[in-house]
């Protein structure tokens, strides 16, 4: 039997595996555990730089509303204001005449406001105007302070515009972070997925290369023994085959593996130049988990049902709202001003204004109050619809919470059995690998010994490697259920620890 083609073909895997170790060996290869790609991704993933962005709108909307029962102060000024008219008169033969008005003003207001938490608001404002005639250097000026107070009465009995403004902001920032801490697990998830994905495929590549290298020897033995005429050529050439067989899943495994692990560092934010690779050792932990905790933690922590109650406080409040407005408004108005004028023809700025402070010292204060009341007669039912429409809202709302609540039940708990049953089946994968390892070995010294052919020695191998990728498969299952249960409650049974 020629083995021209089986030199060449081992030619080649020794060269490609001397530059793909060489390719490796060039640059500092990073070792990464779960724990370190989780860290990664959360601080250089887009999609949690993204989610932390919402959540600061969230925190700067609730601080603009907190804002609002705070002093405001405002100042407007304008000035200049120049304006040019024509103006017309008639003298007593009836004839009209035309002249221009040339104007200059100037004038600001500085306002003090300070909301109440009752609805009402109290201001005061001083304001300072002054207007000359350019064509007649007539001048006039004004000096206002008024100190005034408003309050609607329905803020009382019926609907209180701030406190529910900062309440809305509060439930929204409320369900901002705790969507950011959804995602957040989401993404702890997501990169568990992928790591164990591509420890799958780096585990595969590692049998692929224990499956090549066992073929390679069952070939050398092989071939030793068509030589001295043991075997039929038929046996060999069987050999032959498989070698060939495991060299191309061997290629095909290291391919798989480098695509993933560049689709990996994407999802972590790394550069598709850096080298890693992961910690192979498929280490796990008996996690024992109480079905009735696990319920318990996932209604108290999950957004879902957090959110159906967001909607019926908000709901609540459009009840309120919508039904104030069926109600009898009233409102209470206040002020307290005195004001100075002056009006004076060549005279300058300054001393008008002066003249218009001893004016207002001089002048008696006014002063006004007064109650505002609108009261409903007619709406055909308008409003008590919209009323209904609102409650009937905040009834789906309730019904949607329960629903949510029995979903998030059920999911736990066929989650849970998934897990256990899981562990029973990778504990019992790990009895097969060792069973399939020592009965791989004895049929090799068999294979050896000339008590068996080539097609058992394959059927025993194939069956080992089987044994492995079960065994991967389970193990990778039952990691990811766990990490699955963790965003499901927001709790950690292996560390024992909620999650915040």
């Amino acid at each position: 039997m020629t083995t021209h083609n089986t030199r060449r073909q081992l030619l080649i895997i020794s060269i490609f595996l001397l530059n793909y170790c060489f390719s490796l060996h060039s640059q500092s290869v990073q070792t990464l555990t779960l724990d370190e790609c989780i860290e990664t991704a959360k601080s250089k993933s887009y999609s949690m730089l993204k989610l932390g962005e919402d959540l600061r709108i969230a925190e700067f909307n609730l601080k603009s509303a907190t804002s609002r029962l705070r002093t405001h102060i405002d100042m407007t000024i304008e000035s200049p204001q120049y304006s040019e008219t024509i103006e017309s008169w008639k003298d007593t033969t009836g004839i009209t005449y035309y002249y221009p008005i040339k104007e200059l003003g100037h004038s600001s207001t500085l306002t003090i406001n300070q909301p109440l938490p009752t609805d009402g608001n109290i201001f005061i404002q001083n304001s300072l105007s002054s207007g000359e005639n350019l064509t007649s250097s007539f001048r006039s000026s004004r000096l206002r302070s008024r100190i005034g107070f408003n309050q609607p009465l329905s803020s009382f009995y019926a609907y209180n515009r701030i406190r529910s403004t900062l309440k809305r902001a509060e439930l929204d920032y409320e369900r901002s972070n705790k969507q950011y801490k959804r995602e957040e697990l989401n993404l702890v998830y997501q990169v568990s997925s992928a790591y164990y994905n591509l420890l799958s495929l780096q585990r595969t590549m590692e049998i692929a290369s224990l499956d090549l290298e066992r073929q390679m020897e069952a070939f050398e033995i092989s071939k030793n023994k068509y030589a001295a005429g043991l075997i039929r050529e038929v046996d060999a050439l069987q050999m032959e085959v498989d070698l060939a067989e495991a060299q191309n899943n061997y290629d095909i495994a290291i391919l798989n593996e480098i695509s993933a692990k560049n689709s990996f560092k994407e999802l972590l934010g790394l550069d598709l130049n850096d080298s890693i690779a992961l910690n192979s050792e498929l280490n796990y932990q008996i996690v024992i988990i109480d079905p009735e905790k696990a319920v318990e933690l996932a209604l108290k922590n999950r957004l879902e049902v957090r959110e159906q109650e967001i909607q019926i406080e908000l709901q609540k409040l459009n009840i309120r709202q919508q039904r104030s407005n069926g109600m009898i408004q009233g409102r209470i108005d206040a002020y307290f001003e005195k004001a100075g004028m002056n009006q004076q023809s060549e005279i300058g700025f300054f001393h008008s204004i002066q003249s218009s402070y001893h004016n207002l010292m001089e002048r008696d204060a006014s002063y006004g109050v007064g109650l505002t009341v609108t009261i409903p007669i007619l709406d055909w039912g308008e409003n008590r619809a919209l009323v209904r429409a609102a409650e009937s809202r905040l009834k789906q709302s309730n019904y949607r919470k329960e629903e949510v609540e029995r979903e998030i039940e059920t999911e736990v708990k066929n989650l849970i059995a998934g897990i256990n049953s899981n562990l029973k089946r990778l504990q019992v994968l790990e009895k097969n690998v060792l069973v399939a390892e020592k009965s791989f070995e004895i049929t090799r010294q068999r294979f050896s010994d000339g008590d068996i052919d080539s097609q058992d020695l394959a059927l025993e191998r194939n069956r080992l490697n089987n044994a492995y990728t079960s065994h991967l498969r389970a193990y990778i299952n039952y990691q990811l259920s766990l990490a699955d249960l963790t965003r499901k409650t927001f709790y950690d049974f292996r560390t024992q620890q909620e999650v915040k």
